[in-house]
């Protein structure tokens, strides 16, 4: 009910006509009867509804359509036009109500999961969240096109038989109604099992794609590993797995169908057996006995219909609730005051300490003040906590209150809109994402509608206009899904572009020169100053070389400062910056000397 804004008229227009079909459905047994008994048996037309008898005297009564029973026939083929017609519109007006039912469904999914938390996806499977877009979206649209919307006609269809059945023949109808309730039974009682299959099933599908999508994206990987071999193996074990249990969902489904049709079949034969018998002594008429197996029909196929009606809907349940994880995962959301100041004042981290779900704490008692258009050195071991600063900084995860707070310009980031903060808060991340389009498009995705010039001077500053400029296409390159075609280095200097385009007042590089040549390096950092002198950068990098024209310079050892001070007052200071620097320096001593040997 939630996605039917716009395609509400299609569905009852869908209905409309479904309930024309069953009406038309109806009727033509009707005409069969009084033609059988009326015409062509000649028997009184006392039994017939005034209005039919009516009908049957304007036609010019039973002896002359007796002769002329083609009018009858013909009265049939114009019923069954208008249902061939009913049922044209019914599948019409239901394929666009449920592809505009299912086209909203999409575009709501999609935006609520650009909206969750980066958190969120951390915590779950890409290829396991895009089977639940793709897959269980299907099985949603194919219950209500082929199942839901049938409801209506065949709740017509079993009101009427029964209904027209009951006129008919009161005991013949008792008879025909004795297998029902256990048809029924045995259909809810397939019904919980039917969910817990398919639900096993979806979520192994749902494995399925995350490792299909886990192998495509790191194929590079693979392929360096030779594991081939072994990822085709653990795909082949868990397509088996997924197969079997289709199998023997299959095998349960068959035997329910088989089943049903059997109970169905039995129906069948109890109204042909009885009926036959009440004709013999008198009690139906033939014409009444032809509408009536027919009426039987109409009753037994929405029976019948039952288990398969109920496969699907337990099939779309389980599809359902998987969309309706997503859907139910709680959104992004601003601070009800939430406002948008300039964001080139102070960064101040008033004791923060922070831990992920489930896991020690990575960050302890952080105090740091970070002065407006200075550059902030971060250094540290592996998990240290650099790049989580990082990311409480731009709200990628939230700092809860009793963890401290981080200011801005005396603003508590807590209560500054997001779009605002992360439109001046500019990323280069520690894996460069490039999109599968042109370069000039992932250069762009910050700003759409930026002028050439200013693209350029931003590729510049990146270094990366040498680059471009040794490709044939130029910015125009397609760069390949995650920019496969491009080195590490080129990556992180086009990630670095895209991030400059922004002019942003605060700048986070993380680790995003450990890809580049010392010599690049430097580059980067003087158009850098250059170019955003009055911007405040926090630049995390395990390269001392990198961090000496940093004004300070932070040292984290497992979430606690473990130094703070400026690149020279560190290499003076016993602790990990100066080991470091002495290594490096020890290092770069010995690639000289090598050189000159």
């Amino acid at each position: 009910m939630r996605f039917l804004k716009g395609c509400k008229t299609f569905f009852l227009l869908c209905m409309l006509c479904a309930a024309i079909s069953a009406l038309a459905d109806m009727v033509a047994p009707q005409i069969v009867r009084v033609t059988v008994d009326q015409i062509i048996l000649g028997e009184s037309a006392g039994s017939l509804h005034p209005a039919v008898a009516r009908a049957l005297e304007a036609l010019g009564g039973a002896e002359r359509l007796r002769e002329r029973l083609w009018i009858m026939a013909l009265a049939v083929v114009a019923v069954t036009l208008v249902k061939c017609a009913a049922q044209y519109g019914f599948r019409v007006f239901n394929a666009k109500g449920c592809e505009t039912l299912v086209k909203t469904l999409r575009d709501t999914l999609f935006r609520h999961i650009e909206r969750l938390p980066f958190q969120w996806h951390v915590q779950n499977h890409t290829g396991d969240i895009i089977q639940r877009c793709t897959s269980d979206i299907e099985t949603t649209r194919s219950f209500v096109s082929e199942q839901m919307t049938q409801l209506l006609r065949i709740a017509i269809l079993l009101a009427m038989s029964v209904f027209f059945m009951l006129r008919m023949n009161a005991a013949l109808t008792l008879v025909a109604m004795v297998p029902l309730p256990a048809i029924v039974w045995y259909s809810l009682l397939f019904h919980r099992r039917f969910r817990k299959g398919f639900q096993t099933c979806d979520e192994n599908e749902g494995r399925l794609s995350a490792m299909a999508q886990e192998n495509l994206t790191g194929v590079r990987v693979v392929r360096a590993f030779g594991r081939e071999r072994h990822e085709r193996d653990r795909f082949a074990a868990q397509n088996e797995h997924y197969t079997s249990l289709w199998v023997r969902l299959g095998r349960l489904m068959s035997f329910f169908w088989a089943s049903a049709d059997v109970l169905s079949g039995v129906q069948v034969m109890l109204v042909v057996v009885f009926g036959a018998r009440f004709c013999l002594r008198g009690e139906m008429t033939s014409g009444e006995y032809i509408a009536f197996v027919s009426y039987n029909g109409m009753l037994v196929w929405p029976v019948r219909m039952l288990g398969r009606m109920i496969g699907e809907m337990s099939k779309a349940r389980v599809g359902l609730r998987r969309i309706g994880f997503i859907l139910d995962a709680e959104e992004e959301q601003d601070a009800p005051d939430a406002v948008a100041p300039p964001l080139d004042g102070d960064i101040r981290f008033e004791h923060v300490s922070f831990a992920y779900d489930g896991c020690p704490e990575t960050l302890h008692d952080i105090d740091l003040t970070i002065p407006a258009g200075t550059t902030l050195g971060i250094l540290g071991g592996t998990g240290s906590g650099k790049s989580t600063l990082t990311y409480l900084l731009d709200r990628l995860y939230p700092l809860p209150p009793e963890c401290g707070r981080i200011t801005i310009g005396g603003v508590d980031i807590a209560k500054i809109r997001l779009d605002h903060l992360r439109r001046n808060v500019g990323m280069v991340l520690q894996e460069p994402f490039l999109f599968s389009r042109t370069l000039r498009e992932n250069l762009s995705v910050a700003a759409p509608d930026l002028p050439e010039a200013e693209l350029r001077a931003a590729a510049e500053a990146a270094c990366l206009a040498e680059t471009v400029a040794g490709f044939s296409k130029g910015y125009e390159t397609f760069v390949g899904e995650r920019g496969v075609t491009l080195s590490g280095g080129q990556k992180q200097r086009a990630a670095i572009a895209r991030m400059l385009v922004r002019k942003a007042p605060i700048m986070v590089f993380d680790d995003s020169l450990s890809a580049v040549d010392t010599e690049t390096d430097a580059r980067i950092r003087r158009a850098l100053e250059r170019r955003f002198g009055t911007a405040t950068i926090l630049l995390i990098s395990h390269r001392i070389t990198t961090l000496s024209k940093a004004d300070q310079v932070l040292v984290l050892d497992h979430g606690r400062v473990s130094q703070l001070g400026t690149p020279e007052q560190l290499r003076n200071q016993p602790g990990l910056y100066r080991r470091i620097h002495e290594i490096q320096s020890a290092s770069v001593e010995m690639q000289e000397a090598e050189a000159r040997a």
